[in-house]
């Protein structure tokens, strides 16, 4: 019998995802998470479609039906890091066609992507009770990372809506001249947090003070990464949350974040703090506690219930600063792959 090439071709095609897909996508999701999560997929696909340069969208089609599907995006300076890498945010695999290696190529996919991009490492969480996802990381050559995942539940932390029990944070914290989480010494007690500076949401003329701030911190230019993260707080306010701290009218610290609805198989929306910086000139005043402090309030507003954070694990400092404030390690892992 002689088999043509039809027969010995592969019937699956990667390809990007596009608009159509978006029924199938959130369909294949909803069989694991056993819920619909359109909004999610809904913001994700918008996001891919306005900055098509930070996300990458794959599918995997089995003779002309989506079979599955990777979410994912670049990170260019998020959590202080100073080389970009891609964040594997979302697999899917209709449970009707699992156990056929669509997973691995979805994974390969990613990889092929991220290289042609010049990025050289892919970056993910996972819950360590998610033993499936933890044998395919494993199974793949990932490896637990280097930084830690904290994180808090909004009104159980130091700034939460129901306390505001003050704490003290290191005078003056560099994580390679990253961050400043920056705190007044214990002089200043019966002040609520926030009432040491003006603490607001981010407006469109903060923008060239936040270059400012972060290039004073870190030594190098990340205005291209920093106005990204700007954009998107002013295109959807619904996802970012982020705050600028001034005194006497001058900008002088900044809080970036966001509320995910859906990363890492997310079921509840938690706040994520990825950039948070105080100009050295205003260091020891309180502002890093201040705007942390406003971030509780207008979470506890938006019905989230936690906030996390990702910090390395020797950043003893700044590890210090969130667990004064009430983190905690999160029960999520972070893990990498560096990409040859």
């Amino acid at each position: 019998m002689t088999m043509n090439r039809r027969d010995i071709e592969s019937p699956f095609k990667v390809r990007p995802l596009v608009a159509t897909d978006l029924d199938l996508v959130v369909e294949i999701d909803a069989a694991a998470f056993g819920h619909p999560r359109r909004p999610y997929f809904e913001r994700r696909l918008a996001a891919a479609l306005r900055e098509p340069a930070l996300n990458v969208q794959v599918g995997i089609e089995d003779r002309g039906t989506l079979a599955g599907f990777v979410l994912a995006r670049k990170l260019e300076g998020e959590f202080g890091r100073p080389d970009p890498a891609l964040r594997l945010e979302v697999i899917g695999v209709d449970t009707s066609e699992q156990a056929h290696g669509i997973g691995t190529q979805l994974l390969e996919a990613l990889e092929a992507e991220a290289k042609k991009r010049e990025i050289h490492e892919l970056r993910t969480q996972a819950p360590w009770r998610d033993h499936v996802m933890l044998r395919f990381l494993d199974h793949h050559g990932f490896s637990l990372g280097k930084n830690q995942v904290i994180d808090c539940a909004v009104e159980a932390g130091a700034f939460g809506p129901s306390s505001e029990a003050a704490f003290a944070a290191p005078e003056r914290v560099n994580q390679a001249r990253e961050l400043d989480y920056s705190a007044p010494e214990a002089n200043d007690y019966e002040q609520m947090a926030r009432d040491v500076a003006d603490v607001r949401t981010l407006a469109r003329g903060d923008l060239p003070d936040l270059a400012r701030i972060d290039h004073k911190l870190t030594g190098r230019d990340r205005s291209s990464y920093i106005t990204h993260q700007f954009d998107e707080t002013l295109f959807d306010a619904a996802i970012r949350v982020s705050l600028a701290a001034r005194v006497d009218g001058v900008v002088a610290g900044f809080l970036m974040a966001n509320v995910d609805r859906g990363d890492f198989g997310r079921n509840a929306p938690v706040a994520v703090i990825d950039t948070l910086g105080v100009d050295p000139d205003y260091a020891g005043r309180g502002l890093g506690r201040a705007m942390l402090s406003q971030l509780m309030v207008n979470l506890a507003a938006l019905r989230v219930e936690r906030v996390e954070t990702v910090v390395s694990r020797m950043n003893f400092d700044v590890l210090s600063f969130f667990y004064k404030a009430g983190f905690e390690p999160s029960e999520r892992l972070a893990f990498m792959k560096a990409l040859a």
